[in-house]
């Protein structure tokens, strides 16, 4: 760091780019601090600092790694005294005189260390652990030339980081959740928070799996969306004062994503796990089984409703044949009914697909192959007849209906 100066010939600032330790030990020395038992120790000192730093980086037998100790043990000493002082060197110069050179090397050393091990990263399927090992030794090592500045830098980066991180893991342990889980499910901290924004409007005591969270955003459309307001969202309550800056921004980030929580016409399905930029944005436990159990229970709910309990060969084609048709799905036609339905198929067309479709998003998994099997048979019988123009008055298309599906007398 670049100290300026006033000159006492021309009152320009002058940039100081003496070490910081360097400038610490000329205060101390200018001002009385450092006497000069004090100053031997610290001469005495330092050749056994560079040799222990050579010794720990590669060899203290070869120059070259001598000069670099040297560069090191004065970088470490002055990091430790700028971020203990704030850069007052006065009190620099103090800790100097109470304190032993080579604590200092090694206090720098330990805020280094520190930095290394901070998260980089959000993600807890990334996250390292939070303890230096023998394989962090060569970031270390570059880590030991690097300038206060770009020490500073680097940790309000990290410390972000590290308090999302935290903070999700607080906000996890709300809901019965702890870090473990968090990193066998490997998703986004920022995630993990969102959606604890989200239960906190709810009476939600445990994080949800998929169809837990589909019943929260539905709950919420339901009591929020009328009113085309923002909801009454809130800091957690007793959350550290320390992480409630990064909570705040991540606050901020589920009001902007209010307006498309609302919408309606986006399924929470399509929305959270199928756009791209809400893809990860929340958090839910990945539970297969729960999804599978709350996929056949929707379908057979779907298909209890559109077949009534009605499951026989005739009331399934007359269901399928509607769909296909774009007609409402319907297990039992009036006449004129079935009339309308063979109409607009001769002046539509009919989208089998459809039909396909349907049994695979609602038909019992057992049955689906024969369902399709048993209306693709009905239609290389039955197309001909439908879409005849020669049958103008329809004669032949009802009584292939009445003999295949279900159409009231």
């Amino acid at each position: 760091m670049k100290d300026a100066t006033p000159s006492a010939t021309s009152g320009m600032a002058l940039f100081d780019e003496r070490p910081f330790f360097e400038k610490a030990l000329a205060h101390g020395l200018q001002h009385g601090l450092i006497d000069a038992d004090k100053l031997a120790a610290i001469r005495a000192d330092g050749p056994k600092g560079m040799v222990q730093i050579a010794r720990y980086f590669g060899s203290e037998f070869l120059r070259p790694e001598l000069e670099k100790a040297k560069d090191r043990i004065i970088n470490l000493i002055s990091l430790n005294l700028q971020h203990s002082s704030g850069g007052d060197l006065q009190a620099a110069a103090q800790a100097l005189r109470e304190h032993s050179l080579l604590s200092r090397s090694k206090g720098g050393s330990d805020l280094l260390k520190a930095l290394i091990v901070m998260p980089q990263n959000t993600h807890f399927g990334m996250a390292d652990a939070r303890s230096f090992s023998d394989e962090h030794i060569p970031v270390l090592e570059r880590w030991t030339l690097k300038s206060y500045a770009e020490y500073q830098a680097e940790y309000a980066k990290r410390k972000h980081v590290a308090d999302v991180v935290d903070a999700a893991i607080w906000c996890a342990a709300q809901y019965e959740l702890d870090i473990d889980a968090l990193q066998e499910e490997g998703k986004d901290a920022e995630a993990v928070i969102r959606t604890a924004l989200l239960l906190g409007l709810s009476k939600r005591t445990e994080m949800p799996d998929w169809p837990g969270f589909n019943q929260l955003i539905t709950a919420l459309r339901k009591k929020y969306a009328a009113g085309g307001q923002l909801p009454p969202l809130a800091m957690p309550k007793g959350l550290p004062a320390p992480w409630q800056p990064a909570v705040e921004a991540l606050l901020q980030s589920v009001l902007a994503d209010w307006p498309r929580i609302m919408d309606a016409a986006a399924t929470p399905k399509k929305l959270f796990d199928q756009t791209p930029a809400f893809l990860g944005r929340y958090f839910w436990l990945d539970d297969a089984l729960a999804e599978v159990d709350d996929y056949e229970r929707s379908v057979s709910a779907t298909w209890a409703k559109t077949t009534g309990g009605h499951e026989d060969e005739g009331s399934l084609l007359t269901l399928l044949l509607c769909v296909a048709a774009g007609s409402a799905p319907k297990t039992l036609l009036t006449e004129k009914a079935a009339s309308t339905l063979v109409r607009k198929i001769r002046k539509s067309g009919l989208q089998s697909d459809a039909a396909v479709a349907f049994v695979y998003d609602h038909a019992p998994a057992q049955f689906q192959a024969d369902y399709v099997d048993m209306w693709q048979s009905f239609l290389e019988e039955a197309l001909p007849t439908l879409r005849s123009d020669a049958d103008y008055a329809l004669h032949d298309a009802l009584a292939l209906l009445r003999r295949e599906c279900n159409v009231a007398a």
